[in-house]
């Protein structure tokens, strides 16, 4: 893993995009040597050809390729890979058109940087369903035995195809494991000399007890003098799966540790971003929200916005505005409640706008206005928070930012309407407020994207 702007990424992850990347400039520039252009066309073909190159990547991420875990069969991703060639053929002649060169084979190079879209697609599938070689996986020995270390190993092992859990290796003062007896390591050698037999890369210590004796310090100094990685388990699941658990960290993991960085100058990008991002698609949506308008004036009487106070930065409350796809008379009750699956509040037309999200997009005048992020943990109700803050430990330190319209959480998490999926969710917006940057904003939009496409989570 390599963190890049304080954001964990896979390393191969970036070999992919850097290879989908140089592949259509590789055909571009080919062909146009190839042809013979002279030295000005091809460079300015070379920017075009990064142009592409880019909307590729956009749309391919959007699509989900990059990511390292999926569930999609193989047909699936061959569906995917047919949309993403539908879009790049309108893309590619855009590109081309929009900055005209003076060129005697255009319709030669515009054909060229498609064979090399319709290569990198291939590819793209082919990468998504193999299995990486054994010089290419990540070897991971996790030390401890006990209910911890086998929520490490299950987690390696549903969450990254790239690591092989070599065995757990257990400590002194464990006395029962949790963890398969085929997979812990004799004790006859020390975790040094086991670490470098099994040529180990990492070390995950799981323990649930740290005191008296029972983890060997200096062996494992020596591991990482020997080049092997140890980190805690804290550390573990930031960086393999973008949370920070809650039954594994302390208050002082979270202050002495780096991130939670909340200075002037990411505030000030920060805002410049959400009023850029959020009049730009402000007025792509313009005609979808008139459409939506119209749907609920036709479908039921009463108002067509939804306003409900929410909890936002610091604890300030502030109005939220929806488009109204529930009854008026919803909550008669006067009793706030989740929405569940399948709600009998919900209307016709807003089961639709709350499938496809459009029930949250006047959420980007919110956005203008300053009350809200375009990238943020999820704003929740006073009435929950009051009840949340009081169930479940540092949950009041997702209100350090702006809430927003999407955010690490709900494009990792489903829907939650339990105090089970809200510790969950927290675990994600804790990651989200200790590493928040513009580039993990930017990344969790293009994510927003495809759980907008296939519809995840709503309700």
């Amino acid at each position: 893993m390599i963190k890049l702007f304080n954001h964990y990424l896979h390393k191969r992850t970036l070999q992919q995009v850097f290879f989908d990347l140089g592949l259509v400039i590789l055909a571009v520039l080919l062909t146009v040597l190839w042809r013979g252009e002279d030295t000005t066309a091809a460079v300015s073909l070379v920017g075009h050809a990064c142009l592409l190159a880019l909307g590729m990547l956009l749309i391919n991420a959007g699509l989900g390729f990059y990511q390292r875990v999926h569930n999609r069969s193989l047909s699936q991703s061959r569906a995917r890979a047919v949309l993403s060639l539908i879009m790049a053929v309108p893309l590619t002649y855009v590109v081309f058109a929009l900055f005209p060169s003076q060129l005697a084979n255009r319709e030669a190079i515009v054909m060229s940087a498609m064979l090399g879209v319709l290569v990198m697609m291939l590819h793209r599938v082919y990468v998504v369903h193999s299995t990486p070689q054994s010089m290419l996986r990540h070897r991971v020995l996790v030390f401890g035995t006990g209910p911890r270390a086998a929520l490490v190993g299950k987690t390696l092992k549903n969450e990254d195809p790239h690591v092989d859990v070599v065995g757990y290796y257990a400590s002194p003062n464990e006395v029962e494991a949790e963890v398969s007896a085929w997979g812990i390591l004799s004790k006859h050698k020390s975790l040094t000399d086991t670490a470098l037999e099994l040529e180990v890369d990492e070390i995950v210590v799981a323990l649930m007890e740290r005191r008296g004796g029972s983890m060997p310090l200096r062996e494992l100094l020596d591991c990482k003098l020997h080049g092997v990685r140890v980190v805690d388990v804290a550390t573990h699941f930031e960086k393999t799966k973008g949370q920070i658990r809650l039954d594994s960290v302390n208050a002082g993991w979270l202050i002495f540790g780096d991130g939670f960085s909340q200075d002037g100058m990411r505030t000030f990008v920060k805002r410049l971003f959400d009023i850029f991002s959020a009049l730009v698609l402000i007025l792509i949506t313009l005609p979808i929200m008139l459409v939506t308008m119209l749907l609920i004036t036709l479908e039921s009487k009463g108002p067509i916005f939804y306003k409900q106070e929410r909890v936002g930065f610091n604890g300030r409350l502030f109005n939220v505005i929806k488009f109204r796809s529930m009854r008026t008379d919803a909550e008669k009750d006067g009793k706030p409640r989740w929405a569940a699956a399948q709600d009998d509040r919900v209307t016709r037309v807003g089961r639709v706008i709350r499938k496809i999200r459009v029930d949250e997009l006047p959420q980007l005048f919110c956005v203008l206005t300053g009350d809200m992020s375009m990238v943020g943990p999820r704003p929740e109700r006073p009435y929950f928070v009051d009840q949340l803050t009081r169930q479940i430990p540092y949950y009041a330190v997702r209100q350090s930012v702006k809430p927003g319209v999407t955010g690490w959480a709900q494009v990792r998490y489903h829907y939650g309407a339990t105090l089970e999926d809200s510790a969950e969710k927290l675990q994600y917006d804790l990651y989200y407020v200790k590493n928040h940057s513009l580039f993990l904003d930017i990344v969790i939009l293009f994510e927003t994207v495809g759980v907008v496409l296939l519809a995840k989570g709503s309700r």
